[in-house]
């Protein structure tokens, strides 16, 4: 598949494949140029031309473990959530509950289907000053979530409520690694040390006011930035610049995912999807059945009482022969029992690791797998997750 500029400017790529045939244009944020200027390997993601990697991959996982990565999230979809009843209606289209936040507090949730499965999943921030959130969803599903909460409100018209995309308003921009606070120190007067985890703000950073929030991707700490989509560039470069002294890299979509697995954080699409409920993704802990009536709650409940019949595991690989793949099948005594969700050779651990949607029976650490790796059964034992934690500060 190849792309093609369609003009300096436009925020769109055509794409097309080998034989000619033009799909729907690839957007861009508005980082692009800057991207390419740092030498990015650009490619086409859920729609949009992203970079992959800038120096390379390894280089880039470990500089954000030891030092600090910037990633460009302009792709991600962010929904704003308004009105008096705000509150009932995030409760009865999330899996989590939303009345547990206090003004500035974030969140992290799903959006629920009526079999127990997953639209997507979500960080729910209630605004500082109280009034209203603000949903941020996945690049791959923007559109479709977009569409299913007004759906769910169209459901329920009783509700005074306003769901409204507000995707082109916002660029997103986020910074991880052990010396993120010390790089945005430097570029504001907010006091970070005040900025608990899963919380939000409003500051002022490098001149440009924004939301910051202390949420991340990578199982490092870190910040995620949501200035006007038209001063993402001067806040890019900023940050850039004030972190250069401390090891910090641009950061592409390669080295995101090799962190978020060794972090454990599932991928829409990987470790969740339609047919994959939460309790099967091991996020148990953002479904709250207490808290009342939710689209698919009936579902999910009657999993946790049955006792979900797929676990989502851990694994590493004992042998060597390439990493584990998303689809690749896992055996026990050869007999297919699940497959890979996800796998990379881990940087920080230095050997391959995965996660695998697999029969309950089979699953429980220490207890052994077989992954079929290009067509050969690799021995693999079950492990403890997340695989990396970082060291308390």
């Amino acid at each position: 598949m190849t792309t093609e500029p369609t003009g300096e400017g436009t925020g769109q790529t055509a794409e097309r494949d080998d034989g000619g045939a033009e799909h729907p244009p690839l957007r861009e944020t508005p980082l692009r140029r800057r991207h390419e200027a740092l030498g990015a390997r650009m490619v086409p993601f859920a729609g949009w031309l992203m970079p992959v990697q800038y120096g390379g991959i390894l280089q880039e996982h470990r500089a954000v473990r030891a030092a600090a990565g910037l990633f460009d999230l302009g792709h991600m979809g962010q929904v704003d959530v308004s009105g008096p009843d705000a509150l009932p209606f995030l409760q009865a289209v999330t899996t989590n509950d939303v009345a547990a936040l206090a003004p500035g507090g974030a969140q992290y949730s799903l959006l629920p289907n009526e079999r127990g499965g997953v639209v997507d999943d979500i960080i729910v921030y209630r605004r500082p000053e109280g009034e209203g959130y603000m949903v941020v969803v996945n690049a791959s599903n923007a559109d479709k979530d977009v569409a299913w909460l007004r759906a769910r409100r169209r459901d329920q018209s009783a509700l005074d409520v306003a769901v409204e995309d507000a995707s082109d308003r916002y660029g997103m921009v986020a910074i991880q690694g052990p010396k993120a606070e010390a790089i945005v120190n430097r570029l504001t007067e907010t006091r970070l040390s005040d900025l608990g985890p899963f919380r939000w703000s409003d500051a002022t950073v490098a001149g440009v006011p924004l939301k910051i929030a202390r949420t991340g991707y990578t199982g490092e700490d870190g910040f995620e930035f949501y200035p006007a989509s038209e001063r993402v560039g001067e806040l890019w470069d900023a940050l850039l610049a004030s972190g250069a002294e401390d090891g910090l890299v641009p950061v592409g979509l390669g080295a995101r995912d090799t962190l978020r697995l060794e972090a454990r954080m599932p991928l829409y699409g990987n470790e969740l999807g339609d047919d994959i409920g939460p309790l099967e993704a091991g996020l148990g802990w953002a479904v709250r059945l207490d808290k009342g009536a939710f689209v698919g709650r009936d579902a999910v409940a009657a999993q946790r009482e049955a006792g979900p019949p797929r676990r989502t595991v851990g694994f590493r690989l004992l042998e060597r022969g390439g990493s584990a793949r998303a689809g690749y099948d896992v055996r026990v005594d050869g007999r297919p029992v699940g497959r890979v969700t996800s796998g990379a050779f881990s940087p920080t651990l230095g050997e391959n690791i995965g996660l695998a949607l697999v029969e309950r029976e089979v699953a429980g650490v220490g207890r052994p797998l077989e992954v079929v790796v290009r067509g050969r059964p690799l021995r693999a034992v079950q492990v403890k997750t997340p695989f990396y934690r970082r060291s308390a500060p």
